[in-house]
Formats: structure tokens, C-alpha cells, sequence
């Protein structure tokens, strides 16, 4: 058994806490094994001042770890779900995937307890279309600006009043320690992935996955399975107002999902059940009432108004 390994990661706070959980396990599971970071920046941390959605998409904040794994200066990569394109470079999966933290997306605001407090006219924060287009359906009075930057400094910008409220998700504030922060739990469709972390490495690489499996949750793994099926689909760009949110309820998988157009005025959602093993055929199966429903019709607005590699765009 291999005695150390390097786990590639950005260097945001909540990366680098998720980097340490990780590690941590390795390390309490596997006696005599060492766990060594490697901070990766990446272009989506370099780039503060635009939308990621007309720069790339979100798969800026992999590309480079990606590159790390296949060049072999680093055994393996920990990743928000939700950041992770619909496609992976050749060589490359997500094997293992952690329990999933909350997936829930909440209001952070100094003065107002919740969304139907909000004045008319309040500026809310966040540089998700999916989050945007979900918040102006309930209340579309509000004024909604682009917010980048970490978790810390999307607070930050809150306290000093730029923002009268900022949407982020309960799991990144739970794992910097910062759940108290959180105010109501919004009503809204998650990204595909929010709330998961999971593990990418080579593929070829079978020991190094023996050791990792330990952390592997199966329920969480087909809940994103099919919540993944459905980016992938919809030609899959992360900063794409596509949401799909998976879970179990009476022993049964419940999938919902939403396409929407990018001012909004298209929406259309639904939603399938059925048995947990059935993850990916529930994905392809709301796929195909989104596209009876008009998605198809969406899809090709956003690709004259906002063209994307398939499967590596923004989410």
C-alpha cells in the first residue's frame, strides 16, 4: 500500500476545508498513510471581475487540477460536485463521492429574517443564473447583481452594504463553520451536484481507488448520478439556469429539475420517482418530458445568446 499521496485542490477556504476533511479520513482510515495538499490556482479563482458564465463556465475552476492529475503531479482531486462539467478530460473520473452535506440554498441578510421581508427594490446577490431566475419568479421587484468571491468575502460585501441580502449554499457554510450564518432556506432547485464533494483520479489507477472507496457513499453517488444525467442532456453548462435536485422519500428516488431560459420568461420544471438502482433511466426519463415541454426550444435561445463548449460550460 502506498505510504503517501497528493490530493490536488484549489486554495479557497472552502476547498481547502474540504481538502482537510478528506484527508483527515484518508489518514484516520488507512494507518501509516500521509495525505500531502497541493494548492492549485485556477483560472476561475483568477477571474473576479466578469460572470463566469462569458468566460468559460465554472469547469475554469477545474481545468487546472485536471492537468495536474493527468501529468501525475498529484494522485487525486476533491471537488464541490456542483463545480464539475458534465464531462470529464479522457483518462479521468469521479470514483468516490462523499455523504452529501445539506443541498439547500439560503438568504444571508443583516436586517431582514427572510425572503417575503425583503423591501421593494433590495439588492440580492449572486452570479448564478439558476439562483437569479428561481429568486425574480418569487419576487420579481427585486434588483439582482452579479456577486463573486469566496464565502467570506460574498459576507463581507453583505455586512458593508453593498447587498441587502446574498444567496449561497447551506453546505459551504456549514463547512467553514459558518452555519449560524445561514437565514431562510429557499424554496429553489439546487445545482446539480450542490452539497456533494467528490474524488476524481485516473482511471486506470485501481489501488489508489481501493484505498479512496472507503469514503464512498452510494446514495449520495446515485442521487448526483441522476441529477448529472440531466446536465449532461441539456448540453450541460454549469452557469446554465438548469437546476435538478435528487432524494429519497418513501424508499423511492424523487428527481425534480427546471431548464429555463436566460431572462426567465421561459421556466419549465417537473418531476419523476422510482426506484433507487433506476437513478440514470429517471434522469433520462425527466429528460425527455423537459424536452416534450419545450426545452429543446429553450436550449437553442441559449446557444444564440450565450454559445458553450457542450458539456464544459458554466451552474
Amino acid at each position: 500500500m502506498r505510504s503517501k499521496l497528493i490530493l490536488a485542490t484549489r486554495g479557497s477556504p472552502l476547498a481547502l476545508a474540504q481538502a482537510e476533511l478528506v484527508k483527515n479520513e484518508m489518514e484516520r482510515q488507512w494507518s501509516g498513510l500521509g495525505v500531502e495538499l497541493l494548492k492549485i490556482k485556477t483560472s476561475g479563482d483568477l477571474i473576479l471581475d466578469r460572470p463566469l458564465r462569458t468566460v468559460g463556465g465554472k469547469g475554469l475552476f477545474v481545468k487546472e487540477i485536471e492537468e495536474a492529475l493527468l501529468q501525475g503531479m498529484a494522485d487525486f482531486a476533491v471537488h464541490s460536485m456542483k463545480d464539475i462539467p458534465s464531462e470529464l478530460p479522457e483518462g479521468l473520473k469521479i470514483g468516490v463521492i462523499l455523504k452529501r452535506e445539506d443541498p439547500a440554498d439560503v438568504l444571508l441578510s443583516q436586517k431582514h429574517a427572510s425572503l417575503s421581508q425583503l423591501p421593494r427594490g433590495a439588492i440580492v446577490g449572486t452570479s448564478s443564473l439558476r439562483r437569479k431566475i428561481q429568486l425574480q419568479l418569487l419576487r420579481p421587484d427585486l434588483k439582482v447583481k452579479d456577486l463573486r468571491g469566496n464565502v467570506d468575502t460574498r459576507i463581507r460585501k453583505m455586512r458593508e452594504g453593498q447587498f441587502d441580502a446574498v444567496i449561497l449554499a447551506l453546505a459551504g457554510l456549514r463547512r467553514l463553520g459558518k452555519g449560524s450564518e445561514a437565514g431562510e432556506r429557499l424554496p429553489f432547485i439546487c445545482a446539480p451536484g450542490q452539497g456533494a464533494i467528490g474524488i476524481e483520479f485516473k482511471k486506470d489507477d485501481v489501488e489508489l481507488e481501493k484505498l479512496l472507496s472507503v469514503l464512498h457513499d452510494e446514495l449520495t453517488a446515485q442521487c448526483v448520478k441522476a441529477e448529472r444525467i440531466i446536465l449532461r442532456n441539456l448540453e450541460g453548462g454549469c452557469e446554465l439556469p438548469v437546476g435538478a435536485q435528487a432524494g429519497l422519500a418513501d424508499e423511492k428516488l424523487h428527481l425534480k429539475a427546471f431548464i429555463a431560459n436566460p431572462d426567465g420568461t421561459k421556466f419549465i420544471e417537473d418531476e419523476v420517482a422510482g426506484d433507487l438502482e433506476l437513478a440514470e433511466d429517471l434522469g433520462e426519463k425527466l429528460t425527455e418530458i423537459l424536452m416534450k415541454k419545450g426545452a429543446g426550444e429553450i436550449l437553442e435561445e441559449i446557444r444564440s445568446h450565450l454559445p458553450l463548449p457542450r458539456g464544459r460550460g458554466p451552474g
